[in-house]
């Protein structure tokens, strides 16, 4: 089936990835590698950070109960010393190639997000939310998971997707950094890219779609 639409994940696609503050907030507080991840990872479906992208708990009650998730796992760290961690640098060369792929076909976001800093990206300054707000913009859809309830892995929300587009999952190319979000959009039928670099992206952006960035 021919593609007719690209749906992007937004952090670690369209930004550098948070994984990158995250371990140098690890080597500063000499905490374990990737032990933020371990937390995260840890009963993924109900455990604070599930809870908060899904926002059925506030930036308060998200700090605590990850303060008591980290304790349990032997490091006391707070949540509120990590949601800072989750924005990264804004990539140019991924800006044009959604603009590109928006030229040709229909583009939507899927992010998985929580209530907290300046607009879906969690930007920490009303100057980078206005720049992610840009590039929302250019979207035909947009899902955010603490809007929908919904979060990725979860197959509903890329099917919410699909019927905002008006598309079947065999007509998309799907991006996103993570493997565990990809899986379900491969099992639909997306032509899934996890993103592990911005090189990367773009090639595989490019065979997948036969538009050169």
């Amino acid at each position: 089936m021919a593609i007719e639409a690209v749906i992007w994940d937004f952090g670690g696609v369209f930004t550098t990835s948070p994984f990158e503050a995250f371990r140098r907030y690890e080597t500063e507080k000499g905490l374990p590698r990737d032990f933020i991840r371990t937390v995260n990872a840890t009963d993924p479906d109900v455990n604070a950070w599930a809870r908060f992208e899904r926002a059925e708990i506030d930036a308060a009650a998200f700090d605590g109960l990850f303060l008591e998730e980290a304790t349990r796992l032997g490091h006391a760290v707070r949540g509120g010393e990590v949601l800072p961690l989750l924005y990264g640098d804004l990539r140019p060369r991924v800006m044009d190639a959604l603009k590109a792929c928006k030229a040709r076909f229909k583009v939507g976001c899927i992010t998985n997000n929580v209530p907290t800093g300046h607009g879906p990206g969690m930007a920490q300054s009303a100057e980078k939310g206005r720049a992610v707000g840009e590039i929302m913009a250019l979207f035909d859809a947009v899902i955010e998971s603490s809007k929908a309830g919904v979060r990725k892995p979860d197959p509903r929300i890329y099917q919410m997707m699909c019927e905002r587009l008006d598309v079947a999952p065999e007509a998309c190319v799907y991006l996103d950094d993570l493997g565990i979000n990809c899986k379900p959009a491969a099992a639909l039928g997306m032509t899934a890219i996890k993103v592990s670099t911005e090189d990367q992206l773009l090639a595989d952006l490019a065979e997948a779609t036969g538009l050169a960035f």
